[in-house]
C-alpha cells in the first residue's frame, strides 16, 4: 500500500496591522511587549503635549515651536475603523484624479490601504513629481517629506500633510543655525570653501539625506551640494566625490558611515561633527584628513536594532536571513547578511523563491506588512519590542479621512508650504537627487 502523502499545516495568516498587535498587547490578549502602553491610544490623545509621541523616538528631545496639530474634529475621533474607510474611500472616488494619496513603507497599515502610491522616501519624491494633473497632494509620511512634495510639485497643487505632528527627529537633529556655523568653521579650516583648487576639486561638498528640513536642502543648493536617500546614497557620493575633496554628510551618521566604509572609505577618515562642540569636536588635523564628516545624528528607530539581536535570530533560526537598514550603526551592518533600503529590502524578499526565514531590521509597520503579504516565508523583526516610528504613527485614519472630506467641501486644510528663498535652491539640490537614480526608483502602484 502506497504511503499517503505528507499534509502540511496551512500557516495561520499574518495580521499586517501593527496597530491590532499593539492593543491586543497592551489588552493582555496576546504575548510580546511594545515600548510604550501608549501606543494603544489614539495620536489625536497626544495632539496638544509637546513631543513626538510614543514610539521609538519619544526619548527625544524636540525642538521649542515645532508644529503641532489642532484638534481632530469629534466626528473622526469617535468613528470606527470601518467607518473611518468607508469614508476615505467614498471621498477618493468623489474626488477622483483630482487628489492623489501618497504612503510611506513606515505608515500604519489602515492608511497604507487607502494610498495610490506606496514607497521609500525617494520613490515618493518621484510620484509627487509625476502628477502634475493631481490639485491636491496627501502625503502620509512625516513633515520633510511633505517639504519635498510641496518643492517637486506644481505651483497651484497643494500638498497636504494629514497631522502636522509627524515631524522627525532626525531630521530635527541638524537645524539650519547649526548647519552654517559648521559651515562657517569648515571655512576657517579649509579656506573658501566655494573655491576649487588646481585639480577643480572644492573643499567639501555637503550631502544631506532626505531626512532633513527644507532649509538645511536650501542650504545644500546654494553650495554646491545635493540630497541623497537611502536607495541612492552610495550613487550621491560618487557624485560628491567627483567634484569635491570630501564630504560634509548629515543628519545621520550611520548613513554616512556605513556607505563610505562600504566604499572603501578608512574609519580614521570620518571624523564625527558635534554641533556643541569647537570644531566638532575633532582637531583640525582630523578635518583636514577627513573624506566623510558625519554629523551627530541617527534615527531613533533604526538605533533600536543590536548585533546581540542578529546573534539570538541566528541562534533560533538557523539558516536566517538577516537584512538590516543602513541607518542601523555599523556593527549591526556588518554582523547582518545584507542590508539596504526599504526598498531593497522588500525586493530580497519578493525575489526569494524559495520558502525563507528573514529577519529584518528595520520600521515594525514595514516587516509585518512584508510578513503578511508574503505567507511561503517566515519573517519576523530582529527587535522583539514593538516599538514602531512615534513620527509615522502620528498619522490615523481618521486624520486622512479629515483631510479628503475637506477636499470634497473645497476646503484644504494642513497645506505644507516652502518659502520661495528656500525653495529654489532646495529645488537644484532635490533635482541633482532625482538624477542620481539608483537601480530601482520606481514607486509602487496600488491596485
Amino acid at each position: 500500500m502506497a504511503a499517503s502523502p505528507l499534509t502540511l499545516a496551512p500557516r495561520r495568516a499574518v495580521d499586517a496591522s501593527v496597530d491590532h498587535g499593539i492593543q491586543a498587547i497592551v489588552a493582555g490578549t496576546a504575548t510580546g511587549s511594545t515600548c510604550s502602553t501608549d501606543l494603544a491610544a489614539t495620536p489625536w490623545t497626544f495632539d496638544t503635549v509637546p513631543g513626538y509621541g510614543p514610539g521609538a523616538s519619544m526619548g527625544d528631545v524636540i525642538p521649542t515651536g515645532s508644529p503641532r496639530q489642532g484638534e481632530l474634529p469629534a466626528e473622526y475621533r469617535e468613528a470606527s475603523e470601518d467607518e473611518l474607510h468607508a469614508r476615505i474611500r467614498a471621498a477618493k472616488e468623489t474626488l477622483g484624479d483630482r487628489v492623489v494619496v501618497l504612503g510611506h513603507f513606515y505608515q500604519r497599515d489602515e492608511v497604507v490601504r487607502h494610498a495610490d502610491y506606496v514607497g521609500d522616501s525617494f520613490q515618493l519624491a518621484n510620484a509627487a513629481k509625476a502628477h502634475p494633473e493631481a490639485e491636491a497632494i496627501v502625503f502620509c509620511g512625516v513633515h520633510f517629506m511633505a517639504e519635498t512634495a510641496d518643492l517637486l510639485s506644481g505651483p497651484g497643487q497643494a500638498v497636504i500633510l494629514p497631522n502636522l505632528a509627524a515631524g522627525c527627529s532626525m531630521a530635527d537633529m541638524a537645524d539650519i543655525d547649526q548647519v552654517e556655523e559648521c559651515w562657517e568653521q569648515l571655512e576657517d579650516v579649509y579656506g573658501p570653501l566655494d573655491e576649487p583648487d588646481a585639480d577643480g576639486f572644492l573643499p567639501v561638498i555637503p550631502v544631506t539625506y532626505m531626512n532633513s528640513s527644507a532649509a538645511i536642502k536650501g542650504f545644500v543648493g546654494r553650495h554646491g551640494g545635493i540630497v541623497c536617500t537611502s536607495s541612492n546614497a552610495r550613487t550621491v557620493l560618487e557624485w560628491a566625490f567627483a567634484r569635491g575633496r570630501r564630504v560634509l554628510f548629515f543628519p545621520d551618521q550611520h548613513l554616512g558611515r556605513n556607505t563610505a566604509k562600504a566604499m572603501g572609505v578608512p574609519l580614521e577618515r570620518m571624523p564625527m561633527w558635534n554641533p556643541h562642540r569647537p570644531l566638532g569636536g575633532s582637531s583640525e588635523q582630523d578635518l583636514r584628513d577627513a573624506r566623510v564628516i558625519l554629523w551627530h545624528g541617527f534615527c531613533s528607530v533604526h538605533r533600536r536594532f543590536t548585533v546581540d539581536q542578529i546573534d539570538r535570530a541566528r541562534a533560533e533560526h538557523p539558516g536566517v536571513r538577516v537584512i538590516v537598514h543602513p541607518e542601523c550603526p555599523m556593527p549591526v551592518v556588518d554582523a547582518a547578511d545584507e542590508a539596504g533600503s526599504t526598498d531593497v529590502i522588500r525586493r530580497a524578499i519578493e525575489s526569494a523563491t524559495a520558502p525563507t526565514t528573514f529577519a529584518i531590521g528595520t520600521e515594525i509597520n514595514l516587516v509585518q506588512r512584508l510578513a503578511a503579504q508574503h505567507p511561503q516565508h517566515t519573517i519576523f523583526c530582529l527587535d522583539p519590542v514593538v516599538c514602531p516610528c512615534s513620527t509615522m504613527y502620528r498619522i490615523h485614519p481618521g486624520y486622512l479621512a479629515w483631510t479628503l472630506e475637506e477636499l470634497v467641501a473645497g476646503r484644504v486644510v494642513n497645506r505644507i508650504t516652502v518659502a520661495d528663498e528656500v525653495a529654489a535652491p532646495a529645488r537644484v539640490a532635490l533635482e541633482r537627487m532625482l538624477a542620481a537614480k539608483p537601480a530601482s526608483a520606481t514607486p509602487a502602484r496600488t491596485a
